[in-house]
């Protein structure tokens, strides 16, 4: 996956803006951006956002609310937990309140170490939507990832997701230990905004078994997947 962008086209006001979900100007978000960002240039304050969203926010796939509120990056922030989607809305929106341009990016990915739980869940081991954030530094879009927590790479025996702000950072092909992990399956492109209705009815399509009335039943996923790295 690449980041096509020229440094001659100019970057639209919309990923400066808040936006329904990318709620950028929600005090939550302003003052998070204005703790953690720092000083210096957009690309080392861009760094400092993206370690602190991603390691901050726990992962937790089964502790989702659906609702749109629950997709918001200011609710997200607030729970202190939120699963790629609403984390990469965090990332956008604390970028843009710190005067980074940010807008998101999305695809369809086939995790190989997903948890059985999780995969009876879904009903399958694609998962449609994967979210990531979109960040323009030095005259072009780069690729950040936050989804998974240092907690949660350590206990799974995955590789940790870096960030340099000048190199896109997207899941690894392969865990710690050489086993197949993530594939990029899709490129679904990239938004101003969380595409909510979107990303609703595609899950609707795609996982017709899934209960989103008891998506918040809760469960410790990072027991889970050090449950599971033990087991395999």
């Amino acid at each position: 996956m690449t980041s096509p962008a020229s440094a001659s086209q100019p970057i639209p006001e919309i990923h400066l803006r808040p936006g329904r979900l990318i709620d950028s100007d929600a005090a939550v978000i302003r003052d998070y951006a204005s703790a953690h960002a720092g000083e210096g240039d957009d690309t080392t304050r861009a760094i400092r956002l993206y370690y602190a969203v991603r390691d901050d926010l726990r992962y937790d796939p089964y502790d989702i609310d659906y609702s749109v509120a629950g997709f918001s990056a200011s609710h997200t922030l607030a729970r202190g937990k939120g699963f790629c989607i609403t984390k990469a809305a965090v990332l956008a929106a604390v970028a843009r309140a710190a005067g980074i341009p940010a807008r998101l990016g999305y695809a369809d990915v086939r995790n190989h170490l997903a948890t059985p739980r999780l995969i009876e869940q879904m009903g399958t081991d694609l998962f449609i939507f994967h979210g990531y954030t979109d960040l323009w530094l030095e005259g072009r879009w780069v690729k950040a990832t936050p989804a998974f927590n240092i907690q949660l790479c350590e206990k799974f025996g995955v590789l940790p997701l870096e960030f340099d702000g000048r190199t896109d950072s997207i899941f690894h092909p392969h865990d710690a230990e050489g086993r197949r992990h993530m594939e990029y399956v899709r490129d679904r492109g990239t938004y101003d905004d969380v595409p909510y209705e979107e990303i609703l009815a595609t899950f609707r399509e795609i996982y017709p078994r899934f209960d989103y009335a008891s998506a918040g039943a809760g469960g410790d996923f990072e027991a889970e997947a050090e449950a599971e790295r033990k087991r395999t």
